[in-house]
């Protein structure tokens, strides 16, 4: 399968070097990315599968295989750990909202979940111990839209983002891979006012606030859960079937919602959670970085914000500007509780000082040139970069993702 890798040049490039790019085989739209055994898993936003990139070569990653989605299926998200690939399956949802807005706008469980179901939702299972090889060994269904996320690092359990049937939105769901040719749905948690299968009935306004769960990231006994306009909530998951509320904290609004990623720094007993920017030209207004101190996990207290960025005027570059999501401090990976890694979309990817808490400072700064071509078929969409996702390999070198610049490979020299 032939590559494109010609080394784009770079709009900004603050102690990162540029190693390497792919165009991930002629399908340049990428979404999450995964780092398995010197090959990479990417989940396609717009092509309808995922694809398999060796980059045993950095300066010359080669892809090996795209694993197309069933019809109308997307496949966006997925995790590898402990020679398993999980691949998500869920309505493609580009399908139902030709305005990207209107996905963001309000719950979904009540807009997509009439009529017959003719995309797969669930979990696939692949065995990836040959990694250039995906093997499917199992598929997980549920009935409904599908699942959006995933978080897995290995072990028995898998935290899932899921919209079952009769719910309003996405929520936690917990998957048991005790027998990974046999995974099973265990507990469940929920916002209260989402389960219309037991009359329940949102305390928010459904039709413009979006309370849905984007993912979990569970660390020990707790899952740091993020909720769109719902916010965010730590979870007790001790008891796998029955996960319990912690704490539950939300600031949308006054601030503008979507938040997508909580990630624990447990040794420092603090947390950053991103709000996700989803408008074009800054529409939902500046979002942020916000740093937690979680000393008490039944009060977490934001004490600071990621510095935003300034090099110029991103809020008139267009499309998105501001936080997608970080690099994620998985096991094997580059671990730190004081250099952070964040993708800001059209301001690329940023590193970040968080030594001190209280003032956060910006050490790094990749912004990649524009993408060669126009993949994403939404309205208003232009050649613009959108820096979607970001790995950071124990040795520094991180791999970032976008949604239609493909995959670019650099070295954080910080």
């Amino acid at each position: 399968m032939a590559d494109d890798n010609a080394l784009r040049s770079s709009e900004l490039s603050q102690r990162f070097t540029h190693i390497g790019h792919s165009d991930q085989g002629g399908r340049p739209d990428a979404m999450q990315v995964q780092h398995w055994r010197n090959h990479v898993y990417v989940g396609h936003l717009f092509s309808s599968g995922f694809s398999v990139i060796d980059v045993s070569s950095l300066r010359a990653p080669k892809t090996v295989r795209f694993v197309p989605a069933p019809e109308n299926t997307w496949n966006i998200h997925l995790q590898a750990a402990d020679d398993l690939l999980l691949v998500i399956h869920a309505k493609d949802l580009w399908k139902q909202f030709d305005d990207e807005q209107n996905y963001y706008r309000g719950s979904v469980g009540s807009r997509v979940q009439d009529g017959q179901q003719n995309w797969s939702a669930g979990v696939a299972i692949y065995d990836i111990s040959r990694p250039a090889e995906p093997k499917q060994i199992s598929f997980l269904p549920i009935e409904g839209v599908g699942v959006h996320r995933l978080w897995y690092i290995g072990g028995r359990y898998a935290y899932a983002s899921v919209l079952p049937k009769g719910f309003s939105d996405y929520i936690l769901m917990v998957i048991d891979l005790k027998d990974p040719t046999n995974p099973l749905w265990t507990g469940s948690f929920w916002l209260n006012g989402m389960n219309g299968n037991i009359g329940e009935v949102p305390s928010w306004d459904a039709e413009v606030w979006r309370y849905a769960l984007h993912h979990a990231i569970v660390f020990g006994d707790t899952a740091y859960a993020s909720w769109r306009d719902g916010g965010l909530a730590l979870i007790d998951v001790k008891d796998r079937a029955n996960p319990g509320l912690i704490v539950h904290r939300n600031w949308s609004p006054p601030f503008g919602g979507g938040t997508h990623t909580a990630l624990p720094l447990p040794g420092r007993e603090l947390l950053l959670v991103v709000d996700e920017a989803t408008a074009d030209d800054l529409e939902d207004g500046l979002k942020h970085i916000w740093l937690f101190d979680i000393r008490e996990p039944s009060n977490p207290i934001s004490i600071s914000t990621m510095p935003t960025p300034t090099e110029i005027d991103y809020g008139k570059k267009g499309r998105h500007f501001g936080p997608h999501n970080l690099h994620e401090n998985r096991p094997g990976s580059f671990v730190s509780e004081t250099i952070i890694f964040a993708t800001y979309q059209n301001a690329g990817l940023r590193a970040f000082d968080i030594s001190d808490p209280f003032a956060p400072k910006q050490v790094g700064a990749f912004v990649p040139a524009p993408p060669i071509r126009l993949v994403d078929p939404r309205p208003g969409g232009r050649p613009v970069i959108q820096t979607a996702d970001v790995y950071v390999r124990s040795d520094g070198v991180a791999i970032i993702t976008d949604y239609n610049g493909g995959l670019d490979i650099v070295a954080f020299n910080g």
